[in-house]
This record gives C-alpha cells, structure tokens and sequence, in this order.
C-alpha cells in the first residue's frame, strides 16, 4: 500500500504595483512616491485578481499602468535554468 502525504503548493510569489507612467509607451513612472504597492501574492492567480481590480480602478486615467512582477523568479533566479540555489 503506497501512503501519499498530502503537501503544500509551492509559494511563486508575486507583486502587483502601478503607477502613473512618464510616457503612455515606456516605463517610466512620474513620481516613484506616489506608486500604488497593491501587495505581494503566493500564487499568480491571486495577483492576477488584484491586478484586475486596481486596473479597473483607475480605468480612466490613460496614464495609470498596473504590473505583475514574478518576485519567485528574481529570488531564485538559477531554479528556472534548472540548477539549484546556492
């Protein structure tokens, strides 16, 4: 008889901020005091959501731009080459 235990999902954490950009085609944000930290998210499901919900908030405003950030990606950098963090 093969036991299976039951584990939990590995945290890819996200962050979801914005901010009003400089230039509707770069990135450059106007002023990096104002930028809205939505917060940080264990999975991109959650930040996906949060991502739509202060999108909307500011959907009249051209300038206002929301991302995603993969922070999972930035933290271990060697574990999507498939190599192990030092």
């Amino acid at each position: 008889m093969t036991v299976q235990l039951e584990t939990a999902p590995k945290q890819l954490l996200h962050l979801v901020f914005g901010g009003e950009l400089q230039d509707l085609e770069g990135i450059e944000f106007r002023d990096l005091k104002s930028l809205d930290i939505v917060g940080i998210f264990p999975n991109y499901a959650e930040a996906l959501v949060a991502w739509r919900a202060a999108s909307q908030k500011s959907v009249d405003n051209a300038a206002m731009r929301y991302f995603i950030v993969h922070m999972h990606r930035l933290l271990e950098p060697l574990a999507k080459a498939g190599q192990a963090p030092a």
